[in-house]
């Protein structure tokens, strides 16, 4: 079990409060797929991916994106059980999708990226940014229990 702090905690949660994730969503998954490119396979149900302007106008690409942030919702609001949060997510993500786990990882850095380049060091000042580093990769390490 994690141990949060206070500040971790009012961090991430002040920090979330202001994430619109239909927003920052597709543009982090947008973002894995251009800069990780070897991550489009495990999209074959999404079409055209061979572009960044395919990527970039590809509704499925931000609704999935979208849907990835809702996720991060539910472990928001259940910080302390994110491991039995996800653990049926992972099971799926390990043997009906077989994803490699570390993807997770390099999602969640397109994750703050995103984040940070909203927001700026104004409202992501370091503090904040280890909180939400902490977060994610506690997010991260329950979607990758599963695996085998």
């Amino acid at each position: 079990m994690v141990e949060w702090t206070d500040a971790e905690r009012n961090a991430i949660l002040s920090l979330w409060a202001k994430i619109d994730v239909a927003d920052i969503g597709p543009k982090a998954l947008k973002r894995l797929l251009v800069v990780f490119p070897w991550t489009k396979r495990y999209f074959p149900s999404f079409g055209n991916l061979s572009t960044d302007a395919a990527i970039n106008s590809n509704e499925k690409v931000n609704a999935h994106g979208i849907k990835v942030l809702s996720e991060l919702d539910k472990a928001v609001k259940n910080m302390d059980d994110i491991k039995n949060l996800y653990s049926k997510l992972s099971v799926y993500h390990s043997e009906q999708l077989h994803v490699d786990p570390d993807n997770f990882r390099l999602l969640a850095e397109c994750i703050t990226v995103e984040v940070g380049a909203k927001f700026g060091t104004a409202k992501f000042p370091p503090g904040f940014q280890a909180a939400w580093e902490k977060f994610l990769d506690v997010a991260v390490a329950a979607l990758r229990k599963q695996y085998h």
